[in-house]
């Protein structure tokens, strides 16, 4: 994979905005083929699908073998926002994707269509059947539910596979509980990819993903230590609910609008600088001359290339630093490179 097919596949710049409309109960369609709508019959499969990983997209790719063979289009159900944050009762900045770009992710699938529900303290204290017969059975009308094993549902996680299984059995709709994709003898998972991404291994989570990670955010201002380095550097402030790697330095690519450039990122606070300031994140960009203060950016990792260090001088720093640029330089290149938008 070539790097603009790289950060394209990473950021999903050049899906097109997709139409949504609300249709009742907190919930709004996201319209990918223009092959279902609200009410209509259709299989579903049900889940966060927080980062669209591998083991989602298997899952959606059978749901929707089993929807083509009974003729009917298959409907993503998921929720905004993420159900563990609701029952935490704190945003656990622990996001692969935002809400948005999971339904941009969604849409790359063979889905027809996102049902998008909204959960509250309302949802998550109702029971299992209530929710199926006054939510989903009226919005969705599934032939068939396909799910993850483990996969549970409504007030005390009573509705599990057996139990949403038997309540099919009475109800019209077929309950199909997927086993979990497996990477490196380990199930694939949404936890299992930040707890990756916490460790700095970036290139472990990617096989999970099946793409590398990525973040967006705002550049802001920062020390400007970089360009007294000779290189133009990018200060990111990221949406807090989105999850970091750990702190190191990483080779990446930097994307705003239609170019994406090469870049060593650093993620954490200074340990050199007095401003030890917490998720800061520094890129320095191969080949850029131009002003992106205020622009949003998605920031890629594909590698880790040192952990967090500590420096006696600036002189160290700067020998450290260039030596980073020097290993993106000779394996990402030093120019920016063409994505379509």
């Amino acid at each position: 994979m070539n790097a603009s097919e790289l950060v394209r596949e990473s950021t999903l710049c050049d899906v097109r905005p997709l139409p949504e409309v609300g249709v009742g109960h907190g919930a709004h369609v996201v319209d990918v083929s223009s092959r279902w709508h609200a009410g209509d019959p259709c299989v579903c499969a049900i889940g966060a699908f927080d980062g669209v990983h591998v083991g989602h997209r298997a899952l959606l790719a059978d749901a929707a073998s089993d929807a083509h063979g009974r003729g009917l289009p298959l409907v993503a159900v998921t929720f905004d926002p993420d159900p563990s944050d609701v029952l935490s009762g704190e945003c656990v900045s622990q996001r692969l994707l935002t809400c948005r770009d999971r339904r941009r992710f969604l849409s790359t699938t063979p889905v027809d269509a996102i049902l998008v529900l909204t959960f509250d303290s309302i949802i998550a204290g109702t029971e299992y059947g209530a929710f199926l017969d006054d939510v989903l059975l009226p919005l969705a009308s599934p032939a068939a539910i396909h799910v993850g094993q483990g996969f549970v549902l409504g007030a005390g996680a009573r509705g599990d596979a057996v139990a949403m299984g038997e309540y099919g059995h009475g109800h019209g709709f077929g309950l199909v509980a997927h086993p979990l994709v497996e990477r490196g003898g380990r199930a694939v998972s949404a936890t299992r990819t930040r707890s990756l991404l916490s460790e700095g291994d970036v290139r472990s989570a990617a096989s999970l993903l099946g793409r590398p990670h990525y973040v967006s955010g705002v550049v802001v201002h920062g020390r400007g230590q970089g360009t007294g380095f000779g290189f133009p550097t990018a200060n990111v402030s990221c949406d807090p609910s989105l999850r970091l790697p750990g702190e190191g330095v990483y080779a990446g690519y930097v994307r705003v609008g239609s170019l994406a450039w090469p870049a060593a990122v650093n993620v954490g606070s200074s340990r050199t600088f007095e401003d030890r300031r917490e998720g800061f994140l520094e890129a320095t960009l191969l080949g850029f001359d131009g002003d992106l203060y205020g622009e949003m950016v998605d920031v890629v990792f594909t590698d880790r290339l040192r952990p967090p260090m500590v420096f006696g001088s600036v002189e160290e720093l700067e020998r450290v630093v260039l030596g980073n640029v020097s290993w993106v330089r000779d394996n990402l290149g030093d120019e920016g490179v063409e994505v379509p938008t």
